[in-house]
């Protein structure tokens, strides 16, 4: 017996591979189980019983055509004088007597009979009759190595087993339980309409320009509530999950390429189609050449006597049977075949459409799929359609995103955040968020919260629970593209009072800050187009009827004409300008509330004619520019309430004398230039309180520096005074006096009238002692005496004592 085991190893493959075989496929394998079984049932007797029996003819004959066999059978059943051994009595018409048979004498052994069945077989035999069991056998396998070739097959059995895989974690993760649950939970509360707001709130969160954005949008707090609160996934369960989402994504994109798996599909078909054909044409004529009596022609006489012979194949009955048990399964099997090639071309394949899935699940942003991943979709469904109705659920952002969203909540509790509050520089308490993948819904419970700072959060989604922040009044994007939900936007736009923007692209501004009416402060700081006609976002401005202080921080070759807009009540405008020259400034004109006015990193070579038709200014900065000259600072005196000029980090190279013009400054930075003298005009603005010459190239201060009774701020570190005038001691008032890096070679004992000192600077200079009189500065600490440590030693033991206490 021939084992059916040792053909298993032609029919075994992983159970899990039955998801990508259809009814048809299924039963057409079942069908080759049965013609394998008649195959492997006629090789057994092939091997285990006699193949042919012969038996001499007496008739002579040179050739098998000459061979009547049935004739032989009739003689060898009459009567034959010369071998009769008895006599029959011819019968009467009354009775038949019994006769006495006989038989023709051979006179053959038993090994002349096994040479003769011997050579009959090989010689008489047709090829059919003999080796059709191991013709079945062959087709057979011929039939299952192509229906499961393009399993095995290198280039589309990774490609398969990777989506097998990935189908039976998706089916059998948590996650997919989870969001189905939810769909189904929600669509019993009867909340259809409620459920399709909320799906078309998360995949199309943003604020749009064109929405009623006044409208007063009732904000869901429970319907959140109860999706946040839900239960969430553990750790472990959570991070499969959302390697399941990254595995999808890159199987999808690698499958959706190409159509290997199709193409592969549809030839193994064809070539099915194709044998079916031939096998069934050549045995449908050969069936009949299995007979039951073979005659034989051998010439032996030389040895037995004879030459021809009657043989009688012994398995030529069952074998004819098998035969049409064979060609009835494979015409079964070739309907499948045809059935299958029916279906293939029938609706296009290389198309897969989600949309009674989107309906039943109300997850609406399931896409469709083309080319390979599409086909074994639609294999999927052949076998099970819930197959792919929870790979769906992997397919969907907006299921992502709900994932992404719990395993947020769960990383970041609301006490964990609470940890990381900090105060920024104005004094409110801040939380800083950096590389997170989303927004917790936690952050809405750290309700002290007064700023929220988002840094390079990706797809930052802010939810109605924003509400809950009752105290914010401060958002920083930092390179995150944040959207917001309507409801979320009617809080938003009437509590928001300061917004930062940082973006590599215009496109990253979020359109709808421009609807925040509340809006105080804007801060964007990133590249724009030189040309602004490219810069819809800036066109937006004027939408922002609440705003005060407008800071960008670009490269802006001129100012924006959208500026004018919000002219009429902005107060503070600030352009950094990271070392594009500022062209056209004439806008600037029409900001006639303007107090504050920065202009950073412009490349100026002059103060801007425009600015000193600005009566109300206040504050002007014109930081890190090209300045050489400011004569036209005379011209500064029409802005009578200016109190604050910078005009540090330059290159001017003189104080003109009509500075004195300005008569209400009450702080003047010129540090950082190449200033050799200081004017004594200059101290005819005795309203100064604030005065920087640091690092500059001053070699003598001038005496008149004690009229500045009111000056508080002093810096002159980094230049080359060798000697101070005995009047700066008169400046009663002085806090902060920084005379470092000079050539100082000694203090006046003098310095111990300033009571009123809280830091002084001597570090690098020339001196040998400190004036034991500095200890009368009733309010300089050892921390705000910046001096070498050996300089401190050479002061009076009491008085480095009164230091150390301090």
């Amino acid at each position: 017996m021939i084992p059916v085991a040792e053909f298993k190893q032609f029919t075994e493959q992983q159970p899990a591979f039955k998801v990508l075989k259809p009814w048809w496929d299924v039963l057409a394998e079942y069908i080759t189980y049965a013609m394998l079984m008649i195959g492997v049932f006629g090789c057994t007797l092939q091997v285990t019983q006699d193949k042919i029996i012969c038996l001499p003819n007496h008739t002579s004959a040179d050739v098998v055509s000459q061979i009547t066999c049935q004739e032989f059978t009739q003689q060898s059943s009459a009567s034959n004088d010369s071998d009769l051994e008895t006599t029959v009595p011819p019968p009467t018409a009354t009775s038949s007597p019994p006769r006495e048979m006989s038989g023709l004498r051979n006179n053959l052994d038993l090994q002349q009979y096994s040479f003769i069945n011997q050579m009959c077989y090989e010689t008489a035999l047709h090829w059919y009759a003999k080796y059709f069991p191991y013709l079945v056998v062959i087709h057979t396998l011929i039939f299952i190595i192509c229906g499961n070739f393009w399993f095995k097959f290198p280039g589309t059995s990774s490609k398969i087993e990777h989506f097998i895989s990935i189908l039976g974690k998706c089916f059998d993760s948590p996650w997919t339980t989870r969001a189905l649950s939810e769909v189904s939970g929600e669509s019993s509360q009867e909340k259809p309409n409620q459920e399709r707001s909320i799906d078309r709130e998360l995949s199309k969160p943003n604020f749009e320009e064109g929405s009623p954005a006044t409208a007063d949008l009732p904000i869901p707090d429970k319907l959140v509530a109860e999706t946040s609160s839900a239960s969430a996934l553990d750790k472990k369960e959570g991070e499969q999950a959302k390697a399941l989402f990254e595995k999808v994504k890159k199987f999808r994109h690698h499958v959706e390429e190409g159509d290997l798996l199709y193409s592969m599909y549809m030839r193994q078909t064809v070539l099915k189609v194709c044998k079916f054909v031939l096998i069934t044409i050549y045995n449908a004529v050969l069936v009949g050449k299995i007979h039951f009596i073979v005659p034989c022609s051998v010439h032996t006489e030389d040895m037995t006597g004879y030459n021809s012979f009657c043989c009688n194949h012994t398995k030529a009955h069952l074998f004819s049977k098998l035969a049409i048990s064979y060609l009835c399964f494979l015409g079964v099997y070739g309907l499948t075949c045809f059935y299958t090639l029916y279906w293939l071309f029938r609706r296009p394949l290389k198309e897969y459409s989600f949309r009674s899935v989107r309906e039943e699940t109300g997850i609406g942003d399931i896409p469709d799929v083309k080319n390979d991943f599409a086909f074994v979709l639609h294999l999927v469904d052949q076998y099970d359609s819930l197959y792919s109705k929870r790979f769906a659920v992997f397919l969907s952002e907006v299921s992502e995103s709900r994932l992404r969203q719990l395993n947020l909540n769960h990383e970041w509790p609301a006490d964990k955040l609470r940890q990381k509050l900090q105060h920024t520089p104005e004094g409110r308490l801040e939380l800083h968020l950096f590389k997170l993948p989303g927004l917790p819904d936690t952050v809405f419970e750290v309700a002290e919260m007064e700023s929220l700072k988002l840094e390079m959060v990706n797809e930052a989604l802010i939810p109605p629970l924003v509400s809950k922040l009752v105290r914010l009044e401060e958002l920083s994007l930092l390179n995150c593209t944040a959207k917001v939900q309507h409801a979320s936007m009617a809080y938003l736009r009437d509590h928001l009072r300061i917004l930062q923007v940082k973006f590599d692209d215009i496109k990253e501004i979020p359109l709808w800050i421009f609807g925040l009416r509340a809006l105080e402060e804007l801060h964007l700081f990133g590249w724009l187009s030189q040309d602004l006609s490219k810069n819809p976002a800036l066109e937006s401005l004027r939408e922002l009827k609440s705003l005060k202080v407008l800071t960008i921080k670009s490269n802006l070759s001129k100012i924006p004409a959208t500026v004018a807009d919000v002219a009429g009540h902005l107060q503070k405008f600030s352009i950094h300008n990271d070392g594009t020259k500022l062209l056209t400034l004439n806008a600037l004109k029409r900001l006639v509330l303007v107090k504050e006015l920065e202009l950073v990193r412009c490349e100026l070579e002059r103060i801007p004619h425009a600015v000193f038709s600005l009566t109300n200014l206040q504050v002007l900065d014109l930081k890190e520019n090209t300045l050489h000259t400011i004569e036209e600072i005379i011209s500064l005196q029409h802005c009578r309430k200016l109190s604050v000029l910078r005009l540090w980090h330059n290159q001017i190279a003189y104080i003109p004398d009509h500075i004195r013009k300005l008569k209400g400054l009450e702080e003047l930075s010129l540090n950082r230039n190449k200033i050799l003298v200081i004017p004594s005009q200059l101290f005819l603005c005795n309203k100064l309180r604030h005065l920087d010459l640091s690092f500059n190239e001053i070699r003598e201060l001038p005496p008149e520096i004690g009229v500045l009774q009111l000056l508080q701020y002093l810096g002159l570190s980094g230049n080359f005074l060798e000697d101070l005038p005995t009047e700066l001691f008169f400046c009663q008032k002085l806090k902060t006096l920084k005379l470092g890096q000079n050539r100082l070679a000694s203090l006046s004992p003098k310095v111990g009238s300033l009571v009123c000192l809280v830091k002084l600077e001597l570090k690098g200079n020339r001196m040998d002692m400190l004036p034991p009189e500095i200890g009368n500065c009733l309010s300089l600490k050892r921390s705000g005496l910046n001096v070498e440590s050996l300089l401190f030693d050479t002061l009076p033991v009491d008085v480095r004592d009164k230091f150390k206490e301090d």
